[in-house]
C-alpha cells in the first residue's frame, strides 16, 4: 500500500473513532441534565415542604408539638361549710388529693406502678394495671380524695423507683368532725363529690362551688412545670349553710333517744326540740342513724330522715289539737264537764278507753290529763267535721312542713266529706289520719307560741366568706286565739299531775305542759295486733314557753306507752336545753284546775 493510501485508510479510522465518542459524549450530557432536573424538583419539593412548615401551618404543629407535652388538670373546689348554730363545724372539706396517670407514660410499666399503689393506698391491683394502661387518653383517675400524708409517700416510692407519669392534683376530702351528730339531716357526699343525702343533696349545686383548672408542660422524665399564670384558672368555693342546729342538744337528744329504743326494744325513734318563737329546730334526732363519713356501713333505710318521711297514727297527742279547735271555737273551756261512758259505737264499731271503766265525770282537762278517747270524742262531736279539718290543716296536718328535707311527707287527712261518723270519732283522737313527727311537732309548737304556727326551720341561712347572710324568714300564720292557747296551755300542765298519764315528764323547778301519746300501728295498710308506736309532746315553762320537745318510739317490744318511756326521754332532753340556754325555773305555781266533777 503506497503511503497515500496509508495516510487515507489511517484518516478513515480516525474520523470514525471521533464520532463515536461524540456520541458517548452526547449521551453523558443527556444523563447530566436528566439528573440535574430530577435532583431540582426534589430540592424544590423539599423547599415547598419547608416554607409550609415554617410559613403556611407553623401555628398547627407548634400548636401539636405542644399538645403532646402539655397536661390539662382539673382544679376542684372546696366544697361549702355546713355548720352549727354557733359556727361549730358539722361538715367541712379537709386537703387531699387525686392521683391521675398519664397512660402515654405509664403503660409500660403498668405492673411495677401498680405494685407500688396497692402497698401504699390500698388500691385494686388489677384494676389499677387497666386504669394505667387506658388507650386513646392522657389522662385517668387512679384514687380520689387521698389524704395528702397518704398520696406523699406514694408519689416518693414511684419517684425513687424512676416510675414516672403519675400525678396529683387537688381533690378536698369532705369530712364530718362530729361523726354521726345529726348525719340523717346533714346527710354525706359521694367520691365524685356530689350530694347524695340530706342537706349536702338538697344544697347541693349552691355547696359544691366551681372547678378550675391548670396547664402544665411535662417533661421527657415526667416533670410537670407549671406553665405562665394565665394558663390557671383557679376555683371558686362553694357556699356554706349555717344551720339552726345545737351541736350539743343534738348529740344528747341523739344520746338518750338511742338508750330508750334500745331499752325497750324499739325499731326506731325521733326525737325534736324546737325553739318555740321562731319554729328553729335546735335537735332532730334520728335512731338508727350512721356515720357520714362511713355511709356504706349502714342500711340505706339508716340514712335518711325518719322524722320527715315516716308517717304513722299520732295517737292522743293529736287530742291536744282537737281541744285547741275547741277552745277557740268557744265550745269548752278547761273545766267543762263532760260525762265520759264505757264505749260509744258508731257505724257498727264500737270504741272504748284504753282501760276498761264504768261512766265518769270529767271535766275537758281531765279528759286530757287521763288521756280519754271516749271524752275527746264527746267534747269532739260539738264541732262540725269540717270545722275540724280545717283547724287540723292550719296546725300543718296533710302538708310538708317545708322544713328543707327532701322526701317530706305530706301525712295523710283526708277531706271531711269522705269522713263517716266512726272516722270523725276516731280523728279526734289521733287515728284514722297519719303525719310525720315533725309535723305534729310544729302543730304542737303553735300552742306553746300563743296560737301562732311558725313552719319549722332546719336554715339559719347560707354563709359566704364566713359570713351569715340574710337569715331565712320561715311562714307564720295564726291557728288559735292567744286566749285559747293559754288555756291550752294549762290543760297541759295538768297532764303532768301525780296519778294523770304524762306525770313522767315533770321536770324539777320547771312548770311543764305534756301529752302522752299511744296507737296502734300499721303495717301494709292494716292495724297490727300488739304494736304500737309511743310518744310524748311537751314544752316548759309552762308560764313563758321556751322550747317545745317531741319524743316518738315505733314499736317497743316490751310493753312500753308514752308516758313510760317516751316521757323520760323527754324530760331529760328538755333538762339539758332548758340548763343550757339558762332558761329560769319557774317562779310561779300552776292554778288548780278541777279533773272532774
Amino acid at each position: 500500500m503506497t503511503p497515500r493510501a496509508r495516510r487515507s485508510g489511517a484518516a478513515g479510522g480516525s474520523a470514525r473513532r471521533r464520532g463515536g465518542t461524540d456520541r458517548r459524549r452526547h449521551r453523558l450530557q443527556t444523563r447530566v441534565r436528566v439528573a440535574l432536573l430530577l435532583v431540582g424538583f426534589v430540592l424544590s419539593m423539599f423547599a415547598a415542604r419547608l416554607v409550609q412548615l415554617q410559613g403556611v401551618d407553623a401555628a398547627a404543629y407548634a400548636s401539636m408539638a405542644q399538645a403532646e407535652s402539655t397536661r390539662t388538670v382539673t382544679l376542684h373546689a372546696a366544697r361549702g361549710q355546713i355548720l352549727d348554730r354557733d359556727g361549730a363545724e358539722l361538715a367541712t372539706s379537709v386537703d387531699a388529693v387525686a392521683l391521675a396517670a398519664d397512660p402515654t407514660q405509664t403503660s409500660d410499666q403498668a405492673p411495677e406502678i401498680a405494685a407500688v399503689l396497692t402497698r401504699v393506698l390500698g388500691l385494686d391491683y388489677f384494676a389499677t394495671v387497666e386504669a394505667l394502661r387506658t388507650p386513646d387518653t392522657r389522662f385517668a383517675y387512679l384514687a380520689r380524695q387521698v389524704p395528702q400524708w397518704r398520696a406523699d409517700r406514694a408519689l416518693e416510692q414511684l419517684s425513687a423507683a424512676n416510675l414516672a407519669g403519675v400525678y396529683p392534683e387537688r381533690d378536698p376530702l369532705r369530712v364530718y368532725p362530729a361523726d354521726d351528730v345529726a348525719a340523717n339531716v346533714i346527710g354525706f357526699v359521694g367520691q365524685d363529690g356530689v350530694g347524695l343525702q340530706g342537706l349536702e343533696s338538697v344544697f347541693d349545686l349552691f355547696m359544691r362551688g366551681r372547678d378550675g383548672e391548670a396547664t402544665y408542660t411535662v417533661s421527657p422524665s415526667g416533670e410537670q412545670i407549671p406553665l405562665s399564670p394565665g394558663a390557671e384558672q383557679q376555683p371558686t368555693p362553694g357556699l356554706g349553710l349555717q344551720l339552726t342546729i345545737d351541736r350539743d342538744v343534738q348529740w344528747y337528744a341523739q344520746r338518750r333517744l338511742r338508750m330508750a329504743v334500745e331499752e325497750t326494744g324499739g325499731e326506731s325513734g325521733t326525737a325534736i326540740t324546737i325553739d318555740v318563737d321562731t319554729g328553729e329546730v335546735l335537735a332532730l334526732a334520728d335512731y338508727p342513724s350512721y356515720d357520714p363519713n362511713r355511709p356504706a356501713a349502714t342500711a340505706r333505710d339508716d340514712r335518711g330522715s325518719r322524722a320527715v318521711q315516716n308517717v304513722y297514727e299520732p295517737g292522743s297527742v293529736e287530742k291536744v289539737l282537737t281541744f285547741g279547735a275547741l277552745l277557740d271555737a268557744g265550745l269548752v273551756e278547761p273545766d267543762t264537764r263532760l260525762r265520759v261512758p264505757p264505749s260509744l259505737t258508731f257505724d257498727g264499731h264500737t270504741v272504748h278507753d284504753d282501760w276498761g271503766h264504768g261512766p265518769l265525770r270529767y271535766t275537758a282537762s281531765g279528759v286530757l290529763a287521763h288521756s280519754s278517747n271516749l271524752g275527746t270524742i264527746r267534747a269532739a262531736m260539738r264541732l262540725p267535721a269540717g270545722e275540724l279539718e280545717a283547724y287540723l290543716r292550719s296546725f300543718g296536718l296533710g302538708e310538708a312542713t317545708g322544713v328543707g328535707l327532701a322526701g317530706e311527707s305530706d301525712g295523710l287527712l283526708a277531706e271531711h266529706t269522705t269522713w263517716p261518723d266512726i272516722q270523725h270519732a276516731t280523728i279526734a283522737f289521733g287515728q284514722g289520719l297519719s303525719v310525720t313527727a315533725i309535723q305534729l311537732a310544729a302543730a304542737v309548737n303553735a300552742v306553746a307560741n300563743d296560737g301562732v304556727y311558725v313552719q319549722p326551720s332546719l336554715v339559719q341561712g347560707v354563709v359566704t366568706d364566713g359570713e351569715l347572710g340574710d337569715r331565712v324568714q320561715p311562714e307564720a300564720h295564726r291557728v288559735i286565739s292567744v286566749g285559747a292557747a293559754e288555756r291550752l296551755q294549762l290543760m297541759m300542765e295538768t297532764v303532768t299531775r301525780e296519778q294523770a298519764t304524762g306525770v313522767n315528764g315533770r321536770i324539777e323547778g320547771y312548770r311543764v305542759a305534756g301529752k302522752t301519746g299511744t296507737s296502734q300501728r300499721v303495717v301494709d295498710g292494716e292495724y297490727a295486733p300488739g304494736q304500737r308506736v309511743i310518744s310524748y309532746a311537751g314544752f316548759a315553762p309552762v308560764e313563758d314557753p321556751q322550747f317545745m320537745t317531741y319524743v316518738v318510739i315505733d314499736f317497743p317490744k316490751d310493753g312500753s306507752y308514752g308516758g313510760t318511756a317516751a316521757a323520760p326521754v323527754f324530760r331529760d332532753v328538755m333538762s339539758y336545753v332548758l340548763r343550757r340556754y339558762a332558761v329560769a325555773p319557774s317562779s310561779t305555781r300552776p292554778p288548780q284546775i278541777p279533773l272532774t266533777w
